[in-house]
Protein backbone atom coordinates (compact mmCIF):
# COMPACT_ATOMS: atom_id res chain seq x y z
CA UNK A 1 0.00 0.00 0.00
CA UNK A 2 1.36 3.41 -1.00
CA UNK A 3 1.44 6.42 1.32
CA UNK A 4 -1.35 8.98 1.12
CA UNK A 5 -0.82 11.13 -1.96
CA UNK A 6 1.25 8.46 -3.73
CA UNK A 7 0.05 5.86 -6.20
CA UNK A 8 1.55 2.38 -6.57
CA UNK A 9 1.90 2.72 -10.34
CA UNK A 10 2.77 -0.93 -10.99
CA UNK A 11 -0.22 -2.13 -8.97
CA UNK A 12 -2.51 0.36 -10.65
CA UNK A 13 -1.34 -0.66 -14.13
CA UNK A 14 -1.96 -4.33 -13.29
CA UNK A 15 -5.47 -3.46 -12.15
CA UNK A 16 -6.03 -1.33 -15.24
CA UNK A 17 -4.93 -4.15 -17.57
CA UNK A 18 -7.25 -6.57 -15.78
CA UNK A 19 -10.25 -4.25 -15.52
CA UNK A 20 -10.36 -1.94 -18.53
CA UNK A 21 -12.02 -4.51 -20.80
CA UNK A 22 -14.83 -5.50 -18.42
CA UNK A 23 -15.45 -1.89 -17.33
CA UNK A 24 -15.56 -0.59 -20.90
CA UNK A 25 -17.73 -3.50 -22.09
CA UNK A 26 -20.21 -2.89 -19.28
CA UNK A 27 -20.37 0.81 -20.09
CA UNK A 28 -20.78 0.26 -23.85
CA UNK A 29 -23.85 -1.88 -23.12
CA UNK A 30 -25.11 0.68 -20.61
CA UNK A 31 -24.67 3.51 -23.11
CA UNK A 32 -26.67 1.76 -25.80
CA UNK A 33 -23.58 1.14 -27.93
CA UNK A 34 -22.34 4.73 -27.90
CA UNK A 35 -18.62 4.03 -27.77
CA UNK A 36 -17.41 7.61 -27.31
CA UNK A 37 -19.61 8.02 -24.25
CA UNK A 38 -18.47 4.65 -22.89
CA UNK A 39 -14.85 5.72 -23.37
CA UNK A 40 -15.47 8.95 -21.46
CA UNK A 41 -17.17 7.11 -18.59
CA UNK A 42 -14.40 4.50 -18.51
CA UNK A 43 -11.88 7.31 -18.21
CA UNK A 44 -13.89 8.89 -15.38
CA UNK A 45 -14.00 5.51 -13.61
CA UNK A 46 -10.24 5.11 -13.68
CA UNK A 47 -9.71 8.73 -12.65
CA UNK A 48 -11.84 7.96 -9.59
CA UNK A 49 -9.59 4.95 -8.92
CA UNK A 50 -6.49 7.15 -9.07
CA UNK A 51 -8.13 9.63 -6.70
CA UNK A 52 -8.93 6.78 -4.27
CA UNK A 53 -5.34 5.55 -4.47
CA UNK A 54 -4.03 9.04 -3.73
CA UNK A 55 -6.24 9.14 -0.63
CA UNK A 56 -4.47 5.98 0.56
CA UNK A 57 -7.41 3.70 -0.25
CA UNK A 58 -5.64 1.58 -2.88
CA UNK A 59 -6.38 -1.58 -0.86
CA UNK A 60 -10.02 -1.33 -1.99
CA UNK A 61 -9.16 -0.99 -5.70
CA UNK A 62 -10.57 -4.20 -7.15
CA UNK A 63 -12.55 -5.10 -10.25
CA UNK A 64 -15.86 -5.29 -8.32
CA UNK A 65 -15.21 -1.84 -6.80
CA UNK A 66 -14.45 -0.43 -10.26
CA UNK A 67 -17.67 -1.94 -11.64
CA UNK A 68 -19.66 -0.17 -8.91
CA UNK A 69 -17.87 3.09 -9.72
CA UNK A 70 -18.64 2.54 -13.43
CA UNK A 71 -22.32 1.94 -12.62
CA UNK A 72 -22.40 5.14 -10.58
CA UNK A 73 -20.75 7.10 -13.41
CA UNK A 74 -23.37 5.71 -15.82
CA UNK A 75 -26.25 6.64 -13.51
CA UNK A 76 -24.79 10.11 -12.96
CA UNK A 77 -24.52 10.58 -16.72
CA UNK A 78 -28.16 9.64 -17.26
CA UNK A 79 -29.29 11.91 -14.44
CA UNK A 80 -27.39 14.82 -16.02
CA UNK A 81 -28.68 14.07 -19.51
CA UNK A 82 -32.22 13.69 -18.15
CA UNK A 83 -32.04 17.13 -16.56
CA UNK A 84 -30.66 18.59 -19.79
CA UNK A 85 -33.35 16.86 -21.85
CA UNK A 86 -36.13 18.22 -19.64
CA UNK A 87 -34.72 21.75 -19.82
CA UNK A 88 -34.50 21.59 -23.62
CA UNK A 89 -37.68 19.61 -24.38
CA UNK A 90 -39.43 22.48 -26.16
CA UNK A 91 -36.49 22.99 -28.51
CA UNK A 92 -36.18 19.25 -29.13
CA UNK A 93 -39.85 19.01 -30.08
CA UNK A 94 -39.43 21.78 -32.62
CA UNK A 95 -36.63 19.99 -34.42
CA UNK A 96 -38.03 16.46 -34.07
CA UNK A 97 -36.78 13.74 -36.33
CA UNK A 98 -35.12 10.37 -35.97
CA UNK A 99 -31.64 10.34 -34.50
CA UNK A 100 -29.00 8.41 -36.36
CA UNK A 101 -28.59 5.86 -33.58
CA UNK A 102 -32.34 5.15 -33.59
CA UNK A 103 -32.27 3.97 -37.19
CA UNK A 104 -29.41 1.49 -36.92
CA UNK A 105 -31.43 -1.45 -35.54
CA UNK A 106 -30.59 -3.89 -32.76
CA UNK A 107 -31.07 -3.78 -29.02
CA UNK A 108 -28.51 -1.02 -28.51
CA UNK A 109 -30.34 1.24 -30.93
CA UNK A 110 -33.67 0.48 -29.28
CA UNK A 111 -32.25 1.34 -25.87
CA UNK A 112 -30.56 4.45 -27.23
CA UNK A 113 -33.97 5.68 -28.43
CA UNK A 114 -35.43 5.66 -24.92
CA UNK A 115 -35.45 8.62 -22.55
CA UNK A 116 -32.38 8.50 -20.29
CA UNK A 117 -34.27 7.60 -17.10
CA UNK A 118 -36.01 4.64 -18.76
CA UNK A 119 -32.77 3.49 -20.38
CA UNK A 120 -30.76 3.44 -17.17
CA UNK A 121 -33.61 1.84 -15.18
CA UNK A 122 -33.98 -0.97 -17.72
CA UNK A 123 -30.22 -1.44 -17.86
CA UNK A 124 -29.86 -1.67 -14.09
CA UNK A 125 -32.84 -4.01 -13.79
CA UNK A 126 -32.23 -6.40 -16.69
CA UNK A 127 -28.51 -6.18 -17.44
CA UNK A 128 -27.20 -5.69 -13.91
CA UNK A 129 -30.09 -7.86 -12.62
CA UNK A 130 -30.72 -5.57 -9.67
CA UNK A 131 -33.99 -5.92 -7.76
CA UNK A 132 -36.47 -3.11 -8.36
CA UNK A 133 -35.89 -1.77 -4.84
CA UNK A 134 -32.14 -1.45 -5.53
CA UNK A 135 -32.79 0.23 -8.89
CA UNK A 136 -35.08 2.68 -7.07
CA UNK A 137 -32.45 3.41 -4.42
CA UNK A 138 -29.74 3.89 -7.06
CA UNK A 139 -31.91 6.29 -9.06
CA UNK A 140 -33.20 8.13 -5.99
CA UNK A 141 -36.84 7.24 -6.73
CA UNK A 142 -39.58 5.41 -4.90
CA UNK A 143 -40.17 1.74 -5.69
CA UNK A 144 -43.56 2.61 -7.16
CA UNK A 145 -42.11 5.33 -9.39
CA UNK A 146 -39.37 2.94 -10.52
CA UNK A 147 -41.88 0.19 -11.34
CA UNK A 148 -43.79 2.73 -13.42
CA UNK A 149 -40.60 3.86 -15.14
CA UNK A 150 -39.69 0.26 -15.96
CA UNK A 151 -43.18 -0.44 -17.31
CA UNK A 152 -43.05 2.64 -19.55
CA UNK A 153 -39.58 1.66 -20.75
CA UNK A 154 -40.67 -1.89 -21.60
CA UNK A 155 -43.74 -0.56 -23.43
CA UNK A 156 -41.59 1.89 -25.40
CA UNK A 157 -39.18 -0.90 -26.33
CA UNK A 158 -42.08 -3.05 -27.57
CA UNK A 159 -43.42 -0.17 -29.65
CA UNK A 160 -39.96 0.60 -31.06
CA UNK A 161 -39.31 -3.03 -31.85
CA UNK A 162 -42.67 -3.42 -33.61
CA UNK A 163 -42.01 -0.23 -35.57
CA UNK A 164 -38.60 -1.47 -36.73
CA UNK A 165 -40.13 -4.74 -37.99
CA UNK A 166 -42.22 -2.78 -40.48
CA UNK A 167 -39.25 -0.83 -41.92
Amino acid sequence: MAAVGEVDLDGFLRLYDQAVGPVYGYLVRGCGGRRALAEDLTQETFLAAIAAARRGRDDQLTLPWLMVVARNKLVDHYRRSGREARSQSAAATARAGPRADETTGGASALLAGLPPAQRVALFLRYVDDLPVAEVARTLGRSVHATESLLARGRAALRRSDRGSEHD
